[in-house]
Protein backbone atom coordinates (compact mmCIF):
# COMPACT_ATOMS: atom_id res chain seq x y z
CA UNK A 1 0.00 0.00 0.00
CA UNK A 2 1.45 3.58 -0.96
CA UNK A 3 0.55 6.36 0.71
CA UNK A 4 0.35 9.56 -1.88
CA UNK A 5 0.18 13.13 -0.12
CA UNK A 6 -1.28 15.85 -2.31
CA UNK A 7 -0.22 19.50 -0.83
CA UNK A 8 0.36 23.23 -1.66
CA UNK A 9 1.90 26.13 0.30
CA UNK A 10 -0.94 27.93 -0.38
CA UNK A 11 -4.71 27.78 -0.28
CA UNK A 12 -7.16 27.92 -3.58
CA UNK A 13 -4.43 26.32 -6.03
CA UNK A 14 -6.93 23.74 -7.12
CA UNK A 15 -4.98 21.06 -4.18
CA UNK A 16 -8.41 19.45 -3.34
CA UNK A 17 -10.14 19.42 -7.03
CA UNK A 18 -7.18 17.95 -8.21
CA UNK A 19 -7.06 15.15 -5.53
CA UNK A 20 -10.90 14.54 -6.04
CA UNK A 21 -9.90 13.83 -9.44
CA UNK A 22 -7.40 11.82 -8.90
CA UNK A 23 -10.08 9.56 -6.44
CA UNK A 24 -12.34 8.86 -9.54
CA UNK A 25 -9.25 8.25 -12.02
CA UNK A 26 -8.46 5.44 -9.26
CA UNK A 27 -11.70 4.31 -8.44
CA UNK A 28 -11.52 0.93 -6.21
CA UNK A 29 -8.10 1.34 -6.00
CA UNK A 30 -7.94 4.23 -3.71
CA UNK A 31 -9.31 5.07 -0.20
CA UNK A 32 -9.36 8.89 0.41
CA UNK A 33 -8.61 10.53 3.85
CA UNK A 34 -9.20 14.09 3.81
CA UNK A 35 -6.85 15.79 5.93
CA UNK A 36 -7.34 19.48 5.47
CA UNK A 37 -9.43 18.99 8.73
CA UNK A 38 -9.43 22.67 9.70
CA UNK A 39 -11.52 23.40 6.19
CA UNK A 40 -12.42 20.19 5.13
CA UNK A 41 -14.42 20.53 1.38
CA UNK A 42 -13.71 17.53 -0.77
CA UNK A 43 -16.64 16.25 0.57
CA UNK A 44 -18.94 18.66 -1.63
CA UNK A 45 -17.26 16.83 -5.01
CA UNK A 46 -17.48 13.25 -3.50
CA UNK A 47 -20.61 13.34 -1.67
CA UNK A 48 -20.67 10.69 1.01
CA UNK A 49 -22.75 8.89 2.66
CA UNK A 50 -21.84 8.32 6.38
CA UNK A 51 -21.54 5.28 7.75
CA UNK A 52 -19.81 5.84 11.01
CA UNK A 53 -19.25 9.00 13.40
CA UNK A 54 -16.87 9.60 16.17
CA UNK A 55 -16.03 12.31 18.52
CA UNK A 56 -12.26 13.11 18.93
CA UNK A 57 -10.58 13.79 22.07
CA UNK A 58 -7.03 15.49 22.62
CA UNK A 59 -6.20 17.61 24.97
CA UNK A 60 -7.64 18.35 28.15
CA UNK A 61 -9.56 21.36 29.88
CA UNK A 62 -9.27 22.26 33.46
CA UNK A 63 -12.40 22.50 35.20
CA UNK A 64 -12.61 24.05 39.17
CA UNK A 65 -15.78 23.06 41.34
CA UNK A 66 -17.01 26.02 43.06
CA UNK A 67 -18.49 23.86 45.17
CA UNK A 68 -15.09 22.69 46.85
CA UNK A 69 -13.29 26.33 45.64
CA UNK A 70 -11.97 28.52 48.20
CA UNK A 71 -11.17 31.12 45.88
CA UNK A 72 -7.75 31.58 46.92
CA UNK A 73 -6.32 32.75 43.96
CA UNK A 74 -3.22 29.96 43.56
CA UNK A 75 -4.78 28.68 40.13
CA UNK A 76 -4.26 31.90 38.67
CA UNK A 77 -1.15 32.98 40.04
CA UNK A 78 0.52 29.97 38.32
CA UNK A 79 -1.16 30.13 34.85
CA UNK A 80 1.14 31.31 31.85
CA UNK A 81 -1.68 31.49 29.20
CA UNK A 82 -3.72 33.80 31.20
CA UNK A 83 -6.82 30.80 31.58
CA UNK A 84 -8.25 31.67 35.00
CA UNK A 85 -10.71 34.62 35.05
CA UNK A 86 -11.49 36.65 38.18
CA UNK A 87 -15.31 37.88 38.25
CA UNK A 88 -16.82 39.01 41.64
CA UNK A 89 -14.02 37.31 43.20
CA UNK A 90 -14.57 34.21 41.47
CA UNK A 91 -12.51 32.06 39.40
CA UNK A 92 -13.26 30.41 36.66
CA UNK A 93 -11.43 28.67 33.86
CA UNK A 94 -11.66 30.35 29.89
CA UNK A 95 -11.80 27.29 27.86
CA UNK A 96 -10.31 28.70 24.63
CA UNK A 97 -7.42 30.06 26.50
CA UNK A 98 -6.52 27.05 28.70
CA UNK A 99 -3.97 24.61 26.96
CA UNK A 100 -5.22 21.98 29.62
CA UNK A 101 -1.28 21.81 31.55
CA UNK A 102 -2.95 21.07 34.62
CA UNK A 103 -0.63 23.16 36.63
CA UNK A 104 -3.48 24.61 38.25
CA UNK A 105 -4.43 21.19 39.27
CA UNK A 106 -1.69 20.44 41.02
CA UNK A 107 -1.03 24.01 43.06
CA UNK A 108 -5.14 23.64 44.38
CA UNK A 109 -4.55 23.37 47.90
CA UNK A 110 -8.16 21.93 48.11
CA UNK A 111 -8.51 19.72 44.82
CA UNK A 112 -10.92 21.56 43.17
CA UNK A 113 -9.75 21.66 39.64
CA UNK A 114 -9.93 18.57 37.80
CA UNK A 115 -8.65 17.87 33.78
CA UNK A 116 -11.40 16.39 31.44
CA UNK A 117 -10.62 15.20 28.23
CA UNK A 118 -11.43 17.92 25.25
CA UNK A 119 -13.79 17.22 22.28
CA UNK A 120 -12.45 18.74 19.74
CA UNK A 121 -14.10 17.72 16.60
CA UNK A 122 -15.28 14.23 15.15
CA UNK A 123 -14.13 12.05 12.31
CA UNK A 124 -15.71 9.82 9.88
CA UNK A 125 -15.82 6.72 7.74
CA UNK A 126 -17.88 6.62 4.43
CA UNK A 127 -18.49 6.08 1.06
CA UNK A 128 -18.38 8.44 -1.56
CA UNK A 129 -20.65 8.59 -4.41
CA UNK A 130 -19.02 6.48 -6.24
CA UNK A 131 -18.56 3.84 -3.48
CA UNK A 132 -15.07 4.37 -2.43
CA UNK A 133 -13.85 4.40 1.21
CA UNK A 134 -13.63 8.01 2.45
CA UNK A 135 -12.38 9.07 5.75
CA UNK A 136 -12.47 13.01 7.08
CA UNK A 137 -13.02 14.92 9.76
CA UNK A 138 -13.86 18.42 10.96
CA UNK A 139 -11.86 20.52 14.24
CA UNK A 140 -14.18 22.47 15.77
CA UNK A 141 -13.86 26.16 16.13
CA UNK A 142 -11.26 27.57 17.95
CA UNK A 143 -10.23 23.51 18.48
CA UNK A 144 -6.32 22.87 18.80
CA UNK A 145 -4.43 19.75 18.18
CA UNK A 146 -5.49 19.84 14.02
CA UNK A 147 -2.17 17.30 14.04
CA UNK A 148 -3.61 14.82 16.23
CA UNK A 149 -6.44 14.85 14.12
CA UNK A 150 -5.40 14.08 11.03
CA UNK A 151 -2.93 11.59 12.58
CA UNK A 152 -6.11 9.45 13.10
CA UNK A 153 -7.92 10.52 9.92
CA UNK A 154 -4.48 8.90 8.11
CA UNK A 155 -4.28 5.86 10.31
CA UNK A 156 -8.24 4.86 9.90
CA UNK A 157 -7.68 5.50 6.18
CA UNK A 158 -4.33 2.95 6.26
CA UNK A 159 -6.33 0.17 8.24
CA UNK A 160 -9.17 0.13 5.64
CA UNK A 161 -6.69 0.00 2.82
CA UNK A 162 -5.09 -2.88 4.32
CA UNK A 163 -8.32 -4.52 4.99
CA UNK A 164 -9.78 -4.70 1.57
CA UNK A 165 -6.48 -4.44 -0.01
CA UNK A 166 -6.37 -1.20 -1.70
CA UNK A 167 -3.06 -0.38 -2.93
CA UNK A 168 -3.10 3.47 -2.68
CA UNK A 169 -4.03 5.81 -0.10
CA UNK A 170 -4.79 9.57 -1.37
CA UNK A 171 -4.36 12.16 1.07
CA UNK A 172 -5.77 15.85 0.68
CA UNK A 173 -2.98 17.58 2.79
CA UNK A 174 -3.85 20.86 4.37
CA UNK A 175 -1.98 24.58 2.84
CA UNK A 176 0.60 26.32 4.32
CA UNK A 177 3.72 24.46 6.77
CA UNK A 178 1.94 24.11 9.76
CA UNK A 179 1.46 21.03 11.93
CA UNK A 180 -1.56 19.58 10.02
CA UNK A 181 0.55 19.48 7.35
CA UNK A 182 3.64 18.15 9.37
CA UNK A 183 1.26 15.25 9.85
CA UNK A 184 -0.24 14.71 6.50
CA UNK A 185 3.31 14.03 5.16
CA UNK A 186 4.51 11.32 8.23
CA UNK A 187 4.55 8.40 6.49
CA UNK A 188 3.92 9.21 3.49
CA UNK A 189 5.50 7.83 -0.01
CA UNK A 190 5.15 10.52 -2.65
CA UNK A 191 4.33 13.72 -2.20
CA UNK A 192 1.93 16.03 -5.28
CA UNK A 193 2.83 19.53 -4.88
CA UNK A 194 0.20 22.08 -6.34
CA UNK A 195 0.99 25.89 -6.99
CA UNK A 196 0.00 28.29 -9.84
CA UNK A 197 2.14 31.04 -11.18
CA UNK A 198 2.01 33.98 -9.07
CA UNK A 199 4.38 35.44 -6.81
CA UNK A 200 3.04 34.17 -3.55
CA UNK A 201 2.69 30.61 -5.77
CA UNK A 202 6.15 30.29 -6.06
CA UNK A 203 7.07 31.80 -2.42
CA UNK A 204 5.03 29.30 -1.07
CA UNK A 205 5.82 26.37 -3.22
CA UNK A 206 9.26 27.10 -2.37
CA UNK A 207 8.18 27.10 1.75
CA UNK A 208 6.38 23.67 1.50
CA UNK A 209 9.04 21.88 -0.15
CA UNK A 210 11.82 22.60 2.53
CA UNK A 211 9.53 21.25 4.58
CA UNK A 212 8.80 17.86 2.14
CA UNK A 213 13.03 18.05 1.67
CA UNK A 214 13.22 17.38 5.50
CA UNK A 215 11.14 14.44 5.04
CA UNK A 216 13.12 13.02 2.27
CA UNK A 217 10.18 12.60 0.48
CA UNK A 218 10.29 12.25 -2.95
CA UNK A 219 7.73 14.70 -4.68
CA UNK A 220 6.16 15.93 -8.10
CA UNK A 221 4.75 19.42 -8.94
CA UNK A 222 1.81 19.91 -10.76
CA UNK A 223 1.22 23.91 -12.22
CA UNK A 224 -2.46 24.39 -12.34
CA UNK A 225 -3.64 27.14 -14.88
CA UNK A 226 -0.09 27.82 -16.31
CA UNK A 227 -0.78 29.80 -18.92
CA UNK A 228 -1.75 33.09 -16.97
CA UNK A 229 1.35 34.47 -16.46
CA UNK A 230 4.00 32.59 -18.54
CA UNK A 231 6.87 33.94 -17.01
CA UNK A 232 6.17 32.33 -13.03
CA UNK A 233 5.33 29.39 -14.68
CA UNK A 234 8.87 29.35 -16.35
CA UNK A 235 10.16 30.96 -12.49
CA UNK A 236 8.65 27.78 -11.40
CA UNK A 237 10.05 25.13 -13.67
CA UNK A 238 13.61 26.47 -12.85
CA UNK A 239 12.85 25.92 -9.50
CA UNK A 240 11.84 22.51 -10.34
CA UNK A 241 14.85 22.12 -11.66
CA UNK A 242 17.08 23.46 -9.44
CA UNK A 243 15.49 21.10 -6.65
CA UNK A 244 15.50 18.17 -8.77
CA UNK A 245 11.59 17.83 -8.29
CA UNK A 246 9.87 15.83 -10.91
CA UNK A 247 7.68 18.72 -13.29
CA UNK A 248 4.03 16.27 -13.51
CA UNK A 249 1.55 18.75 -15.16
CA UNK A 250 1.07 22.17 -16.36
CA UNK A 251 -2.75 22.87 -16.31
CA UNK A 252 -4.05 25.47 -18.71
CA UNK A 253 -6.88 27.50 -17.01
CA UNK A 254 -10.32 25.95 -18.24
CA UNK A 255 -13.45 27.24 -16.88
CA UNK A 256 -14.46 23.46 -17.12
CA UNK A 257 -13.17 23.56 -13.70
CA UNK A 258 -15.20 25.46 -12.57
CA UNK A 259 -18.52 24.33 -14.38
CA UNK A 260 -17.00 20.90 -12.63
CA UNK A 261 -17.58 22.39 -9.11
CA UNK A 262 -20.67 23.85 -9.59
CA UNK A 263 -21.81 20.39 -10.74
CA UNK A 264 -20.66 19.15 -7.67
CA UNK A 265 -17.99 16.80 -10.19
CA UNK A 266 -14.80 16.88 -10.71
CA UNK A 267 -13.23 17.53 -14.33
CA UNK A 268 -12.54 14.29 -15.33
CA UNK A 269 -15.97 13.16 -15.28
CA UNK A 270 -16.68 15.36 -18.16
CA UNK A 271 -15.73 14.16 -21.06
CA UNK A 272 -12.73 15.45 -24.26
CA UNK A 273 -12.09 17.81 -22.16
CA UNK A 274 -7.82 18.57 -22.30
CA UNK A 275 -8.06 18.48 -18.09
CA UNK A 276 -9.08 15.44 -18.44
CA UNK A 277 -6.63 14.18 -20.10
CA UNK A 278 -3.79 15.97 -18.61
CA UNK A 279 -4.89 14.33 -15.51
CA UNK A 280 -5.03 10.71 -16.48
CA UNK A 281 -1.90 10.98 -17.79
CA UNK A 282 -0.39 12.49 -14.46
CA UNK A 283 -2.27 10.22 -12.79
CA UNK A 284 -0.90 7.06 -14.66
CA UNK A 285 2.49 8.60 -14.03
CA UNK A 286 2.20 9.05 -10.20
CA UNK A 287 1.64 5.23 -10.11
CA UNK A 288 4.54 4.61 -11.95
CA UNK A 289 7.02 6.90 -10.42
CA UNK A 290 5.96 4.58 -6.83
CA UNK A 291 6.28 1.49 -8.01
Amino acid sequence: MKEIVIISGKGGTGKTSITASFAVLGDKDVVIADCDVDAADMHILLQPENAKSEDFYSGELAIIDQEICTQCGKCFDVCRFDAIDVKNGIHTVNELSCEGCGYCARVCPVDAITNIPLNVGKWHIANTRIHQPFVHAKLGIGADNSGKLVAQVKNVAKEIAEEYNRPYVLVDGSPGVGCPVVSSLSGAHFVVLVTEPTVSGLHDLKRVYELVNKFHIPAGCIINKSDLNSNKTNEIKEFLISEKIIHLADLPYDEAFTVAMTDCKTVVEFDDTKLKQILTETWNNIKELIK
